[in-house]
């Protein structure tokens, strides 16, 4: 490998030299960017319940998760990630479904943190709609300027913005410990709530908090030792749990017995409601309402800042594999970064931050989710593709354990997605079926149209004649159809029974469709049937005219020179 190739990633990225704390500060806006969001969930699951799933989530659901990622991005530490992985496993569709998902739900979420901090400034200097419209442009322009520079620019700034969260939320928890009054955890639910009540107010917040450690994987192939993401993981996990508990903890102790049912987003910047500038404006001083206000922008950016750089990579990859217009896998000369990817992110960002974002969180809530329902399949195909003897002579990190490791870190995060895509309300997973169709729908358009895999490989990836998709490809979407068929089927039943029977909830309980549940549980009923049976039939005709290629063993040699150069080779 010649000096040139040592310092270009895929398709002409620059590597950069990026350390471990690196890491772990962009994993942390990735994830977390502070403890916003938590003041929503402790009136709806309860205080104590708040701070049992803010305890074992971490556990349950973000270790699990964190060490899915260090294991995949350690033996194919690639530009793309979960794209990369599930491609590997399971092959071009799954592959391009995983990296549609992921991409998708960027493209459609960022506006929202462009939106918030327009909210946040508005309360300390009231602006007009010009002046709201010119912020957000402006903070737009600032992180894609900061993005076009390159992923260690990205990387210096996310540090910068972490240390002053981390700061601010130490300075919450302190605080709050200092000025202990009550018990945090009494009550443990709000009255006349049940534990399916309670939970149900909270698992899908807290698995929002604990999500996002799979997307700095998107920007692998631009570190120069992409071994340091796995440490970075391990150590970002933890740090974003105790940015979570110990400020919950110290703030519900510090404020008077039930106060609790106040908290809400805005808390502490405006009207009664209760939040994390609370705390300290009742025991430092109104003054640390403006300084918090300021964290609560910091943390927008901080997020939007690193989400700009991980979505911008998701089209570059498809692009890069035939999967996607070519003009997507452009790179700056100079920058070596994917300028087209980052932006069309900046363009998409800036309109849809004018918007309701109601029903697009709706459909991105679901794309995630399947996400994290592939991302560990993919993991147990690896592990049986990919041996252990061969990882362990190269020294590349493993999820420990064994194999009962691997059903705990694999088992747990997808039996929490589907419980999360089902008490989310029949609202959430109408819209969320509906957005995740949209990748079969765009894989066979630019399957046909570009090619794929196969444009640059068509021995190992042929393509069927008569379908003009992947061989095999027949079964696949069968399969997918059987899936989201047999969701909407069974899924039905599980809501008459949460949302009627036993919840008893009515229109204002849904952010969508509130008025016309009923009929629209009907129509999952047999759409959900129809869809069922047609994948049924479209899997059979794939087995009998559209077999799949040989699965030819892996060559780990080839694999390691691929994903890793000759370094890991020595």
């Amino acid at each position: 490998m010649n000096q040139q190739e040592q310092i270009q990633g895929v398709a002409g990225l620059k590597k950069h030299d990026i350390k471990v704390s690196g890491i772990v500060f962009m994993l942390y806006c990735l994830v977390a960017a502070g403890a916003f969001g938590i003041e929503e969930m402790i009136p709806e699951a309860g205080p104590g319940m708040t701070i049992i799933l803010l305890v074992i989530f971490p556990i349950i659901w973000a270790y699990p998760i964190s060490n899915m990622v260090a294991e995949c991005g350690a033996v194919l530490p690639s530009e793309g990630g979960v794209y990369v992985w599930v491609k590997e496993a399971f092959g071009e569709f799954w592959g391009f479904q995983a990296g549609w998902w992921g991409t998708v739900s960027t493209y459609i979420t960022n506006g929202v943190y462009v939106s918030l901090v327009a909210g946040y400034v508005s309360q300390m200097i009231p602006m007009s709609s010009v002046a709201e419209h010119a912020l957000k442009i402006g903070m737009i322009l600032i992180f894609t300027i900061i993005n076009l520079l390159g992923l260690k620019e990205v990387g210096t700034v996310s540090t910068v913005l972490s240390i002053l969260i981390v700061l601010a939320f130490a300075l919450v928890a302190v605080v709050g410990f200092l000025n202990w009054n009550t018990n945090p955890m009494v009550p443990i639910m709000p009255e006349d709530y049940s534990v399916i009540d309670s939970v149900g107010g909270g698992i899908c917040i807290c698995v929002w908090m604990y999500c996002g450690y799979e997307c700095i994987s998107n920007m692998a192939g631009e570190v120069k030792n992409p071994q340091v993401i796995p440490k970075g993981l391990l150590i970002a996990m933890p740090l974003v749990a105790l940015t979570y508990i110990l400020p919950t903890i110290g703030g519900l102790a510090s404020l008077p017995a039930g106060s609790w049912m106040n908290w809400a987003t805005d808390g502490g910047f405006s009207g009664e409601s209760i939040g994390w500038a609370t705390i300290l404006t009742q025991n430092l001083g109104s003054v640390w309402g403006y300084i918090f206000l300021v964290i609560a922008i910091i943390s927008q950016c901080a997020i939007f800042n690193t989400y700009l750089a991980s979505g911008s990579r998701g089209f570059f990859v498809l692009a890069d594999d035939n999967l996607c217009p070519k003009f997507l896998v452009k790179v700056s000369k100079k920058r070596g970064v994917p300028y087209v990817g980052i932006l069309s992110l900046a363009v998409v960002t800036l309109i849809l931050a004018q918007n309701d974002f109601t029903t697009l969180v709706s459909m991105e809530v679901v794309f995630i989710l399947a996400l994290y329902i592939i991302l560990p399949l993919a993991v147990i195909k690896l592990r049986s593709k990919l041996p252990v003897e061969e990882r362990k002579k190269r020294s590349l990190y493993m999820m420990p354990g064994g194999k009962a490791g691997l059903i705990f870190y694999c088992g747990f995060p997808m039996a929490i997605a589907v419980i999360a895509l089902l008490i989310n309300g029949t609202d959430y997973l109408v819209m969320g079926l509906i957005a995740t169709a949209s990748g079969p729908v765009v894989y066979i358009i630019v399957k046909i149209m570009y090619g794929g895999l196969s444009k640059n490989d068509p021995a190992n990836n042929p393509i069927n004649p008569k379908t003009k998709l992947a061989m095999g490809d027949t079964i696949r979407i069968g399969v997918y159809m059987m899936i989201a068929g047999g969701l909407a089927f069974f899924g039905q039943f599980w809501l008459r029974w949460y949302e009627i029977d036993y919840g008893e909830w009515g229109p204002d309980d849904y952010d969508l469709l509130g008025n016309v549940i009923p009929q629209v549980l009907n129509v999952l009923l047999w759409v959900g049937l129809i869809v069922g049976i047609a994948g049924v039939i479209v899997f059979i005709i794939g087995k009998k005219k559209d077999k799949p290629a040989e699965e030819k063993p892996v060559d780990m040699h080839a694999l390691m020179m691929q994903y890793h150069g000759e370094d890991n080779l020595k």
